[in-house]
């Protein structure tokens, strides 16, 4: 649809790049840039999930800082983290799944094979101008798609609305354009995590059960991209940074092959990769905002927070209640039960662990982490994937 639209314009020439990887890696991105380099297009179109979109804001970035390295905007301290202080040229993304919300973000991923994690580059800058969000995209997508990138919306709004408050991020940059794309939970984000969130508890067990369900489909995708703009300017936290490594080290480790995606290689869908740690991460998360958690749990359990089956649990209790509901939900759409149901052992934790400390750009949205002078969470981190080995 998207070339039949452009043929039909005669005065209007462009080139499609077809070579984009799914779960894109350093190398998949170097290629995308150099042929936008050479192509030096004034406009871009991204039609695709989320790999297509963040690959087509890193050939936006780069076809405009012509002589920057990739490694000059990854966050730090993979990268060198610069700010981008040039204008980008108008990137229009149209999502095929209901997941991602790149299409509302200024957030583009990659894996960095060399050392078995993912990172990306996160500026306002590379927010598309404009996102076209059509159901008519996602009705073609495999059961196992559509479950994995509801995932993604799952978490996306259950990390941004319990992530650290905005007003307790440290230390305040001293010039606005050095402030992080993602500046904590506040209370603009909290409406839209709040009602994505909702959304996805109801309706992605409805397009899981039947890919007929246009409704649930509709109401999913508008709740990808309201996720996108909750955690888009609060952020995410601990299943976003633990989970890459866990895709990282899959393609050297388990290399586990999720059903349902036709790749050649391994592959732990990202929503995948984020739902693993899912459970024990809110039980960790609870102290530090009960009253946040308590409304997720009723969320859950499709009733309200002053219901007295939810007001009747203590708030030391309210992590332990949120890690067997989180875990039943995704046992009915058929999540794998662990790291150890995709392949990973004990004797992977550690280098799970290395893998998560970098995450800075999230783990410091994380509460008993970011918001704990002088932690850098090793210690909690271990006992998180510990716990998420098997439940």
């Amino acid at each position: 649809m998207a070339i039949a639209s452009l043929e039909a314009q005669t005065d209007l020439p462009f080139e499609v790049y077809d070579r984009v990887v799914t779960e894109p890696t350093e190398a998949s991105w170097r290629d995308a840039i150099a042929w936008a380099r050479q192509q030096d297009c004034s406009h871009f179109l991204a039609v695709g999930g989320g790999s297509v979109i963040d690959t087509a804001k890193a050939a936006n970035l780069f076809t405009v800082y012509k002589d920057a390295d990739l490694f000059d905007f990854i966050n730090t301290p993979v990268g060198k983290g610069l700010p981008i202080e040039k204008a980008l040229r108008p990137l229009i993304a149209i999502p095929t799944t209901a997941g991602t919300g790149s299409e509302t973000t200024g957030t583009a991923i990659l894996d960095i094979t060399s050392m078995n994690f993912k990172t990306g580059i996160a500026n306002r800058a590379m927010k598309p101008v404009l996102g076209i969000v059509d159901t008519l995209n996602t009705r073609s997508c495999p059961k196992e798609l559509h479950i994995s990138a509801g995932l993604d919306v799952l978490f996306h709004s259950l990390e941004s609305y319990t992530a650290i408050p905005y007003t307790e991020r440290t230390p305040r940059p001293a010039n606005p354009i050095l402030r992080p794309a993602y500046q904590g939970s506040n209370p603009v984000a909290d409406i839209f995590s709040l009602w994505a969130l909702r959304a996805t508890v109801k309706n992605l067990p409805r397009v899981a059960k039947d890919q007929g369900d246009k409704q649930a489909m509709q109401q999913m995708l508008l709740a990808s991209s309201f996720a996108g703009i909750g955690f888009g300017n609060a952020g995410v936290h601990l299943c976003h940074g633990i989970s890459y490594p866990i895709s990282g080290l899959n393609k050297t480790g388990p290399k586990w092959k999720h059903p349902g995606y036709a790749v050649d290689h391994p592959i732990i869908p990202h929503g995948v990769t984020v739902a693993l740690s899912g459970p024990a991460v809110f039980q960790f998360t609870a102290p530090s905002a009960p009253s946040r958690h308590r409304e997720a749990l009723a969320i859950f359990r499709n009733t309200s927070p002053t219901d007295a089956s939810i007001t009747s649990i203590p708030d030391s209790e309210i992590g332990a209640h949120l890690f067997e509901t989180i875990a039943q939900f995704l046992d009915g759409l058929g999540v794998p039960r662990g790291l150890k149901a995709v392949g990973y052992t004990n004797a992977d934790i550690p280098k799970l662990v290395q893998g998560t400390l970098p995450q800075r750009r999230v783990l410091d949205l994380a509460p008993g982490i970011g918001d704990v002078a002088g932690e850098d969470g090793h210690e909690h981190l271990t006992k998180i994937i510990e716990m998420s080995m098997e439940y």
